[in-house]
């Protein structure tokens, strides 16, 4: 929980950098490239061996994002002091919901029972934003045990058009008479 709250000052605090500077799609970028450093085991390794000193890491790091912005870099650095290189990827993913929603873009995760193509997935994501008013992504997901229809979680909300769900209602309809 602690680690969450954490990412999301960060994200935060970049995201104010970047829109004062204007550099909010670098700054994206700048912190995907940190992340996929993150997501290398053996870096994390490296930069938790306590055997090597700030200067040796320091030294990798900024052999390593060379092309990012300077002000990312000692981001990197300052993560790396106090011990929290490994939140990167939740600072990149909290500072991606910042900006989608600075530019009115809404993710949704949407479970069906079954596999949607690029066209589906455009044409659920235009009916969903014309309900919430907003632009939707789709994030989709399946899962059989739905039978049929569509779950979605937008922003909190839950909307369960689902065929399960409908058989479950209609069950309880039935019990109850």
């Amino acid at each position: 929980m602690a680690r969450r709250l954490y990412a999301k000052r960060y994200a935060q605090a970049v995201f104010d950098i970047a829109l004062e500077s204007k550099e909010l799609d670098r700054w994206q970028s700048d912190l995907r490239k940190v992340a996929g450093l993150g997501e290398d085991s053996t870096v994390i390794a490296f930069f938790e061996n306590p055997k090597f000193n700030f200067e040796a890491k320091a030294k990798l790091l900024s052999k390593q994002l060379a092309d990012i912005n300077p002000l990312a870099l000692n981001l990197v650095y300052l993560l790396q002091t106090r011990g929290r290189l490994s939140m990167v990827g939740d600072i990149a993913d909290e500072y991606q919901r910042l900006l989608d929603s600075y530019h009115g873009i809404e993710p949704a995760e949407v479970i069906t029972a079954v596999p949607l193509d690029d066209e589906d997935r455009l044409r659920l994501g235009e009916r969903i934003g014309a309900v919430v008013g907003k632009k939707v992504v789709i994030k989709p997901e399946v899962d059989s045990s739905i039978i049929g229809g569509i779950i979605a979680r937008i922003g909190g909300k839950l909307l369960d058009g689902s065929t399960r769900s409908k058989l479950e209602a209609l069950k309880r309809e039935l019990a109850r008479r």
